[in-house]
This record gives C-alpha cells, structure tokens and sequence, in this order.
C-alpha cells in the first residue's frame, strides 16, 4: 500500500507550427492544465484537462481549482492501488468538470501502471505500442487544403480528417479539391464541428456524396444539443454520421443510441472524465452496434499518450484521431510518445513513459 502524498498542477501555453482552424474556433497553441500525483514512494503519474472553451467549456484556471479543490480532498491520504474506488470518488466528487476529472484519472491510471512496472497500453489489457491516427486538415480557403491534403499524403497519412462547417456554400468546393491533392487511395473524412444546420449538412453531403467524393464518414454536423437534427441527417445520407460534442457521458450515448441519431461515436477522455469512463463507453457502443474512434482534443503527449493507449488496448473500428500532439511546434515533455508518420508509437517504459515537463514546469 502507498499512500497520495502530494497533488500538483502546471499551467502550459505550447506553440504549434501551424494554426488550428475549425468551425468553432482558431487557436495557435495548446491551453492545458498538467497534472501530477506523486504517492509516498515518490512515483508520480500525470495527466492533462485541456482548456476548449467551445466544446468542454473549462479553463486551465477553472480546472486547477477543482483539482486543487473538491478533487484534491478526495485524493489525500488515499490509497492508490484502490484505483476503482478512487477514480468513482474523483468522479462523484464534483458536478461536471470533465476535463479536470480525465487529467486526475488519467494520472491514477499513470501512477498504478508506474508502480507495477507496466506501460500503460499493457497496464490496460493490451500489448500494441503503435497505434495509427489520422490527420487534420484546417478549415481554410480552398487552395490552402488541396496543399495541406498533398503535403499531408507525402508525409505518410492515408486519413485525412478535414475541417468544415465554417461556409456551407464552399464545403464541396473544398473537399473536392482535397480528395485530388491527396489522390485515389486516401480516406477522407470531414467534421463540421457543429457548423451545419441539418439541412446544409444534407445538401453538402448528399453533393459529395454524387461527385463521387467517397467519405469515410461526417463528424458532428449539427449542434451538439440538435440530435432530432443529428437523426434526420443520419436518416438522408448514405455517408456514417459520428456524434462528437453531443456525447459526453453514458447518458449522452445511450440517447443517441436510442435515437439511432448516428452511426459512430467519438469518445473523447476530457469530455467524458478519464480512461475508467471511457473504457465504459468504447463497450457499450460496440455492444450497440456503433462503430467507434477515440480523440483528442488540443492536448499534449500526455492527453494524447493516455488516448492512445487506451486504442491500443482496447481497439475502435477505424482509425482514431490522435495527431493534436503532431501539432505541437516542440515537445511539451521529457519522454512519452512520438509520431513515425502515420503512426503513434507509445514508449514501452512504465505509464505514459513520462519523466517530467520539458519547460521545467
């Protein structure tokens, strides 16, 4: 047995070389909030609440005070290869703040597989280290994505996952113009981002649909709160719709199935509150017959890492969506995973692989 002795938490601002441009916002760095619990054998793990002001709602400030806060108290002292109990308790600790709750789960996760020895793809059930992910293309002008979609392909992607919603009456134009540049062969799926209303998410995709665009599926086209829309545009086109932002936690997905409101879902730890929850929708959506990815927000390798990991052990039905750290213009920690073109390759050491922030912290 070994106690949690010490909760700490850092602020990161991490340049990307390229601007994040989608339908909801533009950003030119991660915003995140790192975790780190350290037990009185002096192991630590870490974990990451990202701040999406669009999406999640939380900020690094706001997700600091409830680590430090509520989540910190239920911590204290406590036992940490009690890690069921203790990431239920992080879990009915507070209302919301989902973000904050993946970065402590995501930490506990860390610090068990830490102290047994184990990386935590093994640590989860797996054996895989290598896991591929697909790649954002930015919601920009049209020539813009044609070069990103051919530079993108010359660097090893084969799925390409384009931003749209921003100008329903360019959309075709757009994806067009990227299923040239990146050629026959690759898969292309598009995230709207919420950006549609139903109905131009029908007329852009059944458009698409005749130009012969062959998508692989359409993310989120509608408002995260619109599945009545969500289940009409399901219903009209012959491409998979994914639910994202309209799914955060069980009760989310089981409406979703219940509505037969999409064909996928995009489970994402900072929506949803960490591994243990996540673990918990991947089953209950493949149990329903939905077709699965796990995702990223604009996180770090710790996000990602954690992400990854779980893909690794438990598996989705297509490619996940795990390049945000791919973005990062320089590392935002010592160790951890790294990309091989297409390819995460997550590190064999013990957890995330993770010795410490590369700025010192």
């Amino acid at each position: 047995m070994s106690r949690i002795e010490r909760v700490e938490t850092h602020r990161l601002s991490v340049p990307l070389h390229t601007p994040f441009v989608t339908a909801l916002r533009r950003t030119t760095a991660v915003e995140s909030l790192v975790v780190a619990i350290t037990d009185a054998d002096g192991v630590t793990g870490w974990g990451e609440a990202p701040q999406v002001w669009k999406v999640t709602g939380e900020s690094t400030v706001g997700a600091e005070a409830c680590v430090l806060g509520p989540l910190q108290a239920v911590l204290a002292g406590a036992d940490v290869e009690e890690l069921a109990p203790l990431t239920a308790s992080v879990a009915g600790a507070v209302v919301g703040n989902f973000g904050a709750k993946a970065a402590v789960d995501v930490a506990l996760h860390d610090l068990v597989a830490r102290r047994r020895g184990l990386s935590l793809p093994v640590f989860l059930g797996g054996k895989a280290h290598r896991v591929p992910t697909d790649v954002t293309l930015a919601a920009e002008d049209t020539e813009a994505v044609a070069r990103a979609a051919a530079d993108r392909t010359a660097d090893g992607f084969s799925v390409l996952k384009l931003k749209v919603g921003a100008d329903a009456a360019t959309d075709v134009a757009r994806v067009m113009a990227a299923r040239d540049a990146a050629g026959p062969t690759a898969r292309i799926r598009l995230d709207a981002n919420q950006g549609w209303t139903a109905r131009e998410a029908v007329h852009v995709v059944s458009s698409l649909e005749d130009a012969a665009a062959d998508l692989e599926l359409v993310e989120q086209p509608v408002a995260a709160a619109d599945l009545d829309g969500l289940a009409w545009v399901t219903s009209r086109v012959g491409t998979p719709v994914m639910a994202d932002e309209s799914v955060f936690g069980v009760r989310d997905l089981m409406e979703v199935i219940r509505r037969r409101a999409a064909d996928m879902v995009n489970i994402k730890l900072a929506k949803c509150g960490g591994l243990t929850n996540a673990r918990t929708l991947l089953a209950l959506a493949t149990a329903h017959g939905m077709g699965t990815i796990v995702g990223s927000m604009m996180e770090t390798e710790i996000g990602v890492g954690a992400a990854a990991s779980l893909v690794a052990a438990q598996g989705t039905s297509a490619t996940s969506d795990l390049d945000a750290a791919w973005w990062v213009a320089c590392p935002a920690v010592i160790g951890g995973l790294r990309y091989d073109g297409a390819t995460v390759v997550l590190p064999q050491t013990p957890g995330l692989g993770i010795a410490g922030l590369a700025s010192g912290g």
